[in-house]
């Protein structure tokens, strides 16, 4: 028994032996030791990646929303927008998914101007956030929009060429433009606009008092267009102190005789008519529109000369012209006295909108042997119609020429008697008018009342010959510049314009292919040309005037 015992004994000391071993070898066992700490690390990690999930949904969120608020308002704010800007703003976010954002915008609306400013300012619902006991995050957005024009000066430079006739070109061109100002002036605050009108055929007129503040050469009063030379087109601006050579009044074409006492030529290469000439600097619609509605469409096409006096009437340099006719016949508002503003004025808009429906073609000028001094050509005023009323003076034999009587006289007609002869007697022979009727014509005088080709056909071939009288008092009167050299001075123009600045908007209405290289090259860039058929030049004409009322994202 007692053996039995021992032996359970031992087996028990035994047993408690191996457990006491074990125990010792797992208390100096450390594989375990980083569990717990890794355990929380995991958690933090899935704690940390879940935030940062949240922070990217809400950012993700927040440049959806903010892009979505920016579109918004910039159509809220359209002039041309006829929903109400709380409308508009809904329902791009409704569109966009983001409804539950949507908060009341707020506008102001104004003559020129409508401004729209759109705030979300919200919380965004977070779900890793809540889990680890955060809260939901703030959402924020903010959008301004404003369409406004502030300080805008216009110089529309339309063609009036005599092509502009066919094809109801003028009828269209008119109520394309007519309502290109009711637009502009509708939609733009009072005195912050100034539209001016540059009429261009052969040449351009200028309002006489607008003339007289240049140092304009004084031949004659007839008409008031400058010849430019080609220096003039490199530049936007125009001095008024170096002289300027007046055109002469006269005209290539017609071949009638106005007669001194009688009025002007017809068809002169510088129209003196009050509709062919510029309108600067105006802001009343009615005025505007009514200059339009009377424009007449003759002559030949100078882009060049139309898009010179466009920018003339954009560079500071006419401010103080536009200063003195704001006291003159020509009644330019006060209010524009300080126009046009200074190029580095950022309130300021400049812009050129330039017509044609054909190309560059002959513009003519008298020649500087012809420009000044008398002719030899002398006119009796109180001759009847059936005398002759023109006496011309050769100097090979120091005599006068009576125009229709085909005589050769030692004086002008009307300066004394002539011996007349029948078939049995001769006698003395009274001549109509006295001495004092009878003046000696400058050239200005002579080609302002009678034609070249009157001149060269009826005052002087009758002595010198068809032939001789043409090269002398036709081809040797005038001259002319061509295509080439007038394209050649619009690409000039063009760039000088484009380099201060000056936004250029054209529009080929039906032009030849010439004529749309010369336009292209001119705008300020692809955009800014219109090539328009027929109806089209009022589409033309109304996105020209969208462009311009600028749309701008303030913030």
């Amino acid at each position: 028994m007692s053996v039995c015992f021992d032996k359970m004994a031992v087996a028990s000391r035994r047993a408690a032996l191996k457990a006491s071993t074990r125990i010792r070898e797992f208390r100096s066992d450390e594989s375990g030791v980083l569990l717990k700490p890794m355990i929380a690390f995991l958690l933090s990690m899935v704690a940390v990646g879940g935030i940062g999930i949240d922070l990217m949904r809400m950012e993700r969120d927040r440049t959806i929303l903010q892009y979505t608020l920016d579109r918004a308002v910039l159509a809220a704010a359209d002039l041309d927008q006829p929903l109400p800007p709380d409308v508009v703003v809904q329902d791009y976010l409704n569109k966009a998914n983001l409804s539950e954002y949507y908060q009341p915008p707020i506008a102001e609306t104004g003559i020129g101007y409508k401004r729209v400013e759109s705030t979300i300012d919200t919380t965004f619902e977070t779900q890793w956030l809540d889990f680890s006991g955060g809260q939901d995050m703030p959402l924020y957005a903010n959008s301004r929009a404003e369409e406004s024009i502030d300080g805008l000066e216009i110089s529309l430079v339309l063609d009036v060429s005599g092509s502009m006739n066919s094809n109801s070109r003028l009828y269209n061109l008119k109520n394309a433009a007519r309502d290109f100002i009711d637009t502009m002036v509708a939609n733009t605050a009072d005195n912050k606009m100034s539209v001016s009108i540059v009429p261009y055929a052969t040449q351009v007129s200028l309002p006489k008092d607008m003339l007289d503040q240049y140092n304009v050469t004084d031949e004659h009063e007839y008409s008031n267009c400058v010849n430019f030379t080609g220096t003039h087109f490199t530049s936007t601006g125009l001095s008024t102190t170096a002289s300027l050579n007046r055109t002469m009044h006269f005209t290539p074409w017609w071949s009638g005789d106005a007669r001194p006492s009688n009025g002007l030529i017809q068809y002169p290469v510088c129209d003196e008519r009050a509709h062919r000439e510029v309108m600067p600097f105006q802001k009343d619609a009615n005025r505007l529109k009514d200059f339009i509605q009377n424009l007449q469409a003759w002559g030949n096409t100078s882009i060049d000369v139309g898009m010179k006096w466009g920018t003339v009437l954009l560079d500071p340099s006419a401010q103080p012209v536009i200063s003195a006719l704001t006291s003159s016949s020509v009644n330019v508002p006060g209010v524009f006295a300080d126009r046009p503003a200074a190029y580095n004025d950022t309130e300021t808009v400049k812009v050129i909108v330039l017509m044609t429906d054909g190309q560059n073609t002959s513009q003519y000028y008298v020649e500087s042997d012809h420009r000044g001094g008398n002719a030899p050509v002398f006119y009796n005023s109180a001759a009847s119609s059936d005398k002759a009323r023109y006496s011309t003076y050769n100097p090979g034999n120091q005599r006068y020429y009576w125009d229709n009587m085909n005589r050769w006289e030692d004086h002008a007609y009307g300066q004394g008697e002539y011996r007349e002869c029948g078939y049995y007697n001769c006698w003395w022979q009274d001549e109509q008018g006295t001495p004092a009727t009878v003046t000696q014509l400058t050239h200005a005088e002579l080609f302002a009342r009678t034609s070249l080709r009157y001149v060269y056909q009826r005052l002087f071939a009758d002595w010198m010959g068809s032939s001789a009288a043409k090269n002398s008092w036709y081809h040797g009167v005038y001259d002319l510049w061509g295509t080439g050299t007038k394209n050649a001075r619009t690409k000039a123009i063009c760039d000088a314009a484009k380099a201060r600045g000056i936004v250029v908007y054209t529009i080929g209405f039906e032009a030849p292919s010439g004529g749309v290289s010369v336009l292209k090259d001119c705008a300020s860039s692809d955009a800014h040309y219109f090539d328009v058929q027929g109806l089209e030049i009022s589409d033309a004409f109304a996105s020209i005037a969208t462009s311009i009322r600028q749309l701008r994202l303030t913030q």
